[in-house]
């Protein structure tokens, strides 16, 4: 059912009335403030940007769904799957919390910077992608070894019981040959 502003029949179209765009169709109501699926996702990103930025293992792991999966290509170049390692298999709340927290503990945030391109939902509003591209340096305190994170990743999300979750991640890509 398409939604349509003014009177309505009963199924939900009346004669004269205007089509509402599909940005419309996603808003809901916060107060005073109108927000989007789009902004949402633009959220869940920026939730997980901070708990990178604050080393926050524990509010990274929040924004997982249980049956994430995150597979990622050997490098930056690897765009063919065949190429493509999966260290962490599914999602498991503490094996992963404990691999970024060793992460938080020897290595030193030099910069993260995230941009996001894209946000497509899906039709139904219960899923949704963001295109984000990357630019995290790690510094490791004890070798002094740069460990840089550059590219494009692909994060999907899935809405469960009324919460966004991030359920699928690329590892990140560089496009920029591509």
């Amino acid at each position: 059912m398409r939604i349509h502003a003014h009177q309505t029949n009963e199924d939900g179209c009346g004669a004269n009335a205007v089509p509402v765009s599909r940005s419309i169709k996603q808003l809901f109501s916060y107060g005073d403030k109108m927000k989007t699926v789009e902004d949402e996702i633009q959220q869940m990103v920026d939730r997980e940007t901070h708990a990178w930025d604050t080393q926050d293992a524990e509010a990274l792991v929040a924004i997982f769904h249980p049956d994430m999966v995150w597979p990622w290509p050997r490098d930056e170049h690897a765009h063919n799957p065949m190429d493509w390692v999966f260290p962490l298999g599914r999602y498991d709340r503490d094996r992963w919390k404990a691999g970024w927290q060793e992460l938080f503990d020897t290595h030193m945030l030099v910069h993260n910077h995230r941009n996001t391109i894209k946000i497509v939902v899906s039709t139904q509003g219960d899923g949704a992608f963001a295109v984000v591209d990357v630019d995290t340096l790690w510094w490791n305190k004890k070798t002094g070894q740069d460990f840089h994170w550059k590219g494009r990743a692909c994060k999907g999300y899935t809405k469960v019981g009324g919460e966004w979750k991030l359920i699928m991640h690329t590892g990140l890509l560089n496009y920029d040959h591509v």
